[in-house]
């Protein structure tokens, strides 16, 4: 199954509008050109539509805000819905300001999104309104048992009818029905600025690619992207450090093989 998601995507190289923080943009556009996707960048106000008519797939990325950039992508949300096309939300540090907390709930009321990734302090905030003070990272002293965190992002599916994805020690995924919990990745992921949002660029161009199988095309890119972060971190010797880390994740996912994933995924019905 993860195989020919990750085919289909490689045959259909999606083009994806990233509206994406400027501290991992470069980093997103890489890994979507190493999987075989395309990406644009683009959040003025005057081109987003224009933007996103000629994409594949949106993926909205909340860790930079302005209000200008949010109205943009409520926009942008908007054109993509009037086309069909899928729209991924990454709520970035959601509960870190009123500011980001109002824009998402502006945009979970107002745009139709397919998938939504958070870490369990994001997906908490979604769900409960509560608010952290990490920054983007989570609180390891509220971290929620497997079964809260997995009832969190089956609560967030229901209430919004998306794919939701629970990133952390452990992956989730569920639709609010079926779920899997995903055990590959390695912790050294955490040192390097912008994994998530990779994941979750990556997750806009397999959905878009994969019409019909959202949660298997979600699911595949998580393990996708976990297992690329073992893979990279079997090739660290011992001067390298998460410079080195970031761009091995990145050659990880040019070389990944459809064999691979299949072999490599490591993954439960939950």
């Amino acid at each position: 199954m993860l195989a020919e998601i990750l085919n289909q995507n490689r045959r259909a190289s999606p083009l994806v509008h990233c509206m994406t923080n400027y501290v991992t943009a470069n980093d997103c556009a890489n890994l979507l050109l190493a999987s075989g996707a395309s990406p644009i960048m683009a959040d003025d106000l005057d081109e987003v539509a224009e933007i996103t008519a000629a994409c594949h797939a949106l993926v909205l990325n909340m860790g930079t805000p302005s209000p200008r950039k949010f109205e943009a992508m409520l926009k942008a949300g908007q054109a993509a819905n009037k086309l069909g096309h899928p729209v991924v939300l990454d709520p970035v540090g959601v509960g870190g300001s009123q500011l980001r907390k109002q824009a998402a709930q502006r945009l979970l009321q107002n745009v139709r999104v397919a998938v939504i990734r958070g870490n369990a302090s994001e997906i908490t905030t979604l769900v409960q309104g509560s608010m952290a003070h990490r920054g983007v990272d989570v609180d390891e002293a509220e971290q929620p048992s497997p079964q809260a965190a997995l009832e969190l992002a089956r609560q967030l599916a229901h209430a919004t009818g998306a794919v939701v994805v629970l990133t952390g020690a452990v992956d989730f995924v569920t639709d609010g029905r079926a779920a899997y919990r995903v055990m590959n990745g390695q912790t050294m992921m955490r040192a390097v600025t912008g994994t998530g949002c990779q994941l979750s660029a990556l997750i806009g161009a397999y959905v878009s690619a994969n019409p019909g199988k959202l949660l298997e095309a979600a699911l595949a890119a998580v393990c996708a992207m976990g297992l690329c972060g073992e893979i990279a971190h079997s090739r660290l010797a011992p001067p390298d450090g998460n410079a080195s880390y970031r761009n091995y994740i990145i050659d990880a996912m040019y070389n990944l093989t459809p064999d691979q994933l299949e072999k490599g995924a490591k993954y439960e019905i939950y």
